[in-house]
C-alpha cells in the first residue's frame, strides 16, 4: 500500500502479552526490529523486560494477516497515568492515517483504564506536531534517547 492507496483494509486487536500468540509476538519483535533498529540505525535493547506487563494494540492488513502497525499500553488504575510507547507503523503505510487511528485507539484504551489519569508519550521530537493534533502538550526539553531526539509529552484528562 502506498500512502495515497487507501483501499485495503486493516484489523485490530488489543492483547495482555500472555494472550500473544508465538506467530503475533514473533510478527511484533520483528516489525519493531526492523524500523526501530536497522531502518533508524539505532542498536538499543527493544526487548526491555517490560512487554510482560504492557497491553500491545496489533493492527494488521486484512486478508493478508501481516503486522502494519502496532503499540504498547501501560495503564494504572482510574486516576494513575497512562503511557503509551513503541508505536510502529510499516513503511508501506506511514502517511495513510494508521498511526493516527492507532494512536486514538491508544487513547480511548487508556482512558477506559485510567479516565482521571493523563497519558503519556516519550516522542521521537520530529513527531512532535502530530501528537500535538491529538492534544499533547510538550513538558520537557528534547533529549537524546539511544541517540535519537526526544521529547516527554502529556495529554491530560
Amino acid at each position: 500500500m502506498n500512502k495515497t492507496d487507501m483501499t485495503k483494509e486493516t484489523t485490530s486487536i488489543w492483547h495482555a502479552f500472555a494472550e500473544l500468540s508465538a506467530h503475533d509476538l514473533h510478527a511484533l519483535l520483528k516489525l519493531r526490529q526492523d524500523v526501530f533498529i536497522v531502518e533508524q540505525e539505532c542498536a538499543y535493547p527493544d526487548i526491555d523486560g517490560l512487554d510482560p506487563v504492557a497491553l500491545h494494540l496489533l493492527v494488521f492488513e486484512a486478508g493478508a494477516g501481516d503486522l502494519v502497525g502496532a503499540l504498547r499500553l501501560f495503564a494504572g488504575s482510574e486516576s494513575e497515568s497512562a503511557r503509551i510507547g513503541r508505536v510502529v507503523i510499516a513503511p508501506a503505510y506511514r502517511g495513510s492515517g494508521l498511526g493516527r487511528t492507532l494512536m486514538e485507539s491508544g487513547l480511548a484504551k487508556a482512558r477506559a483504564l485510567s479516565p482521571g489519569g493523563t497519558v503519556e508519550v516519550s516522542a521521537q521530537a520530529h513527531l512532535d506536531r502530530f501528537y500535538a493534533s491529538l492534544g499533547f502538550k510538550k513538558v520537557s526539553e528534547t533529549y537524546l534517547e539511544d541517540g535519537i531526539p526526544h521529547i516527554d509529552m502529556r495529554l491530560t484528562a
